[in-house]
């Protein structure tokens, strides 16, 4: 059943194959990408806290369900049933949205932030800096959410 759910067919991999299988592949980078948001905006300055606070929501709380789902598959809590696969779809449709607005609020917090660039401090800079990396690894989570909740649709549908 290995090479059916590689070339994305309509069941869930369980086991190890679960990161040999597309788009399942895929909650590695979401770790990566979701686990550097986490870490660089809670390492800069917070000069929106209501802005950064979503960003935080959105990026623990993804990468807590990411971890719960992939172990759920790990341990093929599944049991090859198809109800499971609109499971994934939601989740993934769900943290796309998710990191989507969070990713265009850093965005915004981080273009307001340019002004106390400008004053000179080097430690705004550094926070600066930080924020622009979160952005981006915000937009590639974001992007990687889209591309697996894609994929799982198209394996719902071959279900």
């Amino acid at each position: 059943m290995a090479p059916a759910a590689t070339s994305g067919g309509g069941s869930l991999p369980s086991g190890f194959s679960v990161l040999a299988s597309f788009p399942d592949l895929l909650f590695i980078f979401e770790f990566i990408f979701g686990g550097l948001v986490w870490i660089l905006v809670a390492s800069s300055k917070v000069p929106f806290p209501m802005v950064q606070g979503w960003v935080m929501f959105v990026s623990v709380f993804c990468f807590v369900a990411t971890t719960i789902l992939l172990f759920l598959y790990f341990a093929g809590a599944h049991g090859g049933d198809a109800s499971w696969i609109p499971l994934d779809v939601s989740y993934h449709l769900i943290a796309a949205l998710f990191y989507l607005s969070a990713s265009v609020l850093e965005a915004y917090a981080t273009i307001l932030s340019k002004d106390n660039v400008r004053t000179g401090f080097n430690e705004t800079f550094k926070h600066y800096q930080e924020n622009i990396s979160a952005v981006v690894f915000a937009y590639a989570a974001t992007l990687t959410y889209v591309i697996h909740a894609v994929f799982s649709l198209i394996r719902w549908k071959s279900s």
